[in-house]
């Protein structure tokens, strides 16, 4: 796997112990497909490797059991060295023994709901957890919202952050897009100043919130996110929405998947701040 040299001598920070546990399991399920001590035995050499040491043979598979978890808690003072020899481990017995593995999809979205801050994107490791690489915290809870829009809004950001986790940048775009054009036509039928929201689709609502928010936060905001909006609604654009021009051979790569996300994460918390407001002077 290619990783940065210098993580393999100074170690850039650990694994959560938390996250641990989860590749412990993926190696149960893929010892479960043939002798379940060999298995153990191959990983325990690839963990025992990247804390600089050598594997020897355990006396029983309960012992190899045993000792693969130490070496996994060791192996986890360096993250990167970690994730290589779990996904290198897996690879070689895919290769070689023709067993299913995890693929970079599974591993990232660990990865991921651990706040890792790493991603594979074969053949390389590369660092995710800082700056825009790092998904925009969004609150769990909207006082406004009932109990089936509370789960709508968190199911929908949770499955943009797995497809983005996978792999799928364009339909993490736009899942989170869709969540925001819900979101705007959840102020439908609020006060807005001396005038009630009537509009029923996104560009209506969005019209009639920047008429009655003029020279206001909201308005600057709402006139941001419709750019955006059409940017990646636009065959020529994001191509989420209406289609892609093929004839361009535009993508959305992961860095601006996670870029677009981010920001559209951050129109979402501030327009659902707002809706509270709103509704409070309902």
């Amino acid at each position: 796997m290619k990783l940065d040299a210098s993580w393999r001598f100074d170690t850039p920070g650990p694994l959560p112990p938390e996250a641990v546990w989860p590749f412990d399991a993926l190696i149960g399920k893929i010892a479960a497909q043939g002798n379940r001590w060999s298995i153990l035995e191959h990983f325990k050499s690839y963990f025992a490797g990247a804390s600089g040491g050598t594997a020897s043979r355990s006396s029983s598979e309960s012992w190899a059991e045993s000792d693969l978890s130490n070496m996994m808690r060791q192996a986890a003072d360096n993250a990167p060295l970690f994730i290589e020899a779990f996904y290198e481990g897996c690879k070689a017995l895919q290769d070689v023994g023709g067993l299913a593995v995890p693929d970079a999809g599974r591993i990232n979205r660990i990865l991921a709901e651990h706040g890792v801050g790493y991603e594979i994107r074969p053949p390389a490791l590369v660092a995710v957890g800082v700056g825009l690489h790092q998904p925009i915290a969004v609150p769990e809870r909207y006082r406004s919202l009932d109990e089936q829009a509370q789960d709508v809004v968190q199911e929908s950001l949770q499955q943009s952050e797995k497809l983005l986790a996978e792999g799928h940048p364009r339909q993490a775009v736009q899942e989170i897009l869709w969540l925001m054009e819900s979101v705007v036509t959840a102020f439908k039928g609020l006060n807005a100043g001396e005038t009630t929201i009537e509009g029923k689709y996104f560009n209506k609502i969005v019209q009639e919130l920047r008429t009655q928010k003029k020279g206001q936060t909201i308005e600057q905001v709402l006139g941001w996110l419709t750019i955006l909006h059409g940017y990646l609604s636009s065959p020529t654009g994001g191509g989420v929405r209406h289609g892609a021009d093929l004839k361009s051979g535009f993508t959305i790569d992961g860095d601006e998947g996670r870029l677009y996300c981010n920001l559209i994460r951050s129109y979402v918390t501030f327009l659902m701040a707002e809706h509270d407001r709103m509704s409070r002077k309902t």
